[in-house]
């Protein structure tokens, strides 16, 4: 059984920051159903820490062990020391991180979604929810906002962050990576999204709910809005985005 100061347990609590996660390229998934939708969706998991009641117990264990993944014995001080949740739940993957080049994540047409340097993790992983309720398979993060690995992005996302095309970028990368693409903006007073089809080369872009688009203003030559009769002056990033995803990727009628 792996202590808490074993280096493999101080391996993967450095994956608990951003720092980190970005010096090893790898992050962290918890919970026995995050792990089957990693499995499920292709990720590659380098290792498992699990509490022995959980080892004897989930069938996920039993089948990573059969891939030779290594899985190793924590008792729960342990597993809480590797969890950023006030409830661990006793099993923790060490995951590789995947993203794209942004040349390569606008090199085929469809829709994209496009994260205007959303801050929020819970937004994000909600958008990347409903972009895969909604079909839409690539999601670009801007290099600016909240990182697509981060743990409650992928607890939020509830596995959809596995099934996704991730790629990271600024408006300028994003500028000169593309040619002939459409880029929609869901703004305040914008176009009301039922009118808008989406082209082949389609992205929407979703911003802040204070601040907008931000720096993505500029690029998005197409603004989209979604009418409200009520009083609230706004909505969350997570849900203006999940609305007008099923707008735009809803059949006519």
């Amino acid at each position: 059984m792996l202590g808490a100061h074993n280096p493999r347990i101080a391996f993967a609590r450095e994956l608990l920051t951003k720092k980190g996660r970005q010096e090893h390229g790898r992050f962290l998934a918890e919970g026995p159903t995050l792990l089957a939708e990693a499995v499920e969706g292709g990720t590659d998991i380098e290792a498992v820490f699990v509490t022995e009641e959980l080892r004897n117990t989930l069938s996920i264990v039993r089948e990573l062990e059969a891939r030779s993944i290594p899985v190793h014995l924590i008792n729960d001080a342990t597993a809480a020391k590797l969890s950023d949740v006030e409830t661990p739940t006793g099993i923790i993957a060490v995951c590789v991180a995947r993203t794209v080049r942004v040349e390569e994540f606008f090199s085929a047409d469809g829709l994209v979604l496009i994260l205007a340097d959303l801050a929020d993790p819970g937004n994000a992983g909600t958008l990347l929810r409903s972009a895969d309720a909604f079909g839409v398979s690539r999601v670009l993060f801007g290099s600016h906002g909240v990182e697509p690995f981060n743990p409650k992005v992928v607890r939020s996302s509830m596995g959809s962050l596995f099934r996704a095309t991730i790629a990271v970028a600024s408006p300028a990368e994003v500028v000169a990576a593309t040619n002939g693409w459409v880029f929609a903006g869901l703004t305040r007073d914008g176009e009301p999204l039922r009118r808008w089809k989406a082209p082949n080369r389609a992205a929407l872009v979703i911003g802040q709910e204070r601040r907008g688009l931000g720096a993505w203003t500029a690029l998005c030559r197409e603004h989209l809005g979604i009418p409200m009769r009520g009083r609230a002056e706004s909505l969350n990033a997570g849900v203006a985005g999940s609305i007008a995803l099923y707008e735009v990727t809803r059949p006519p009628a």
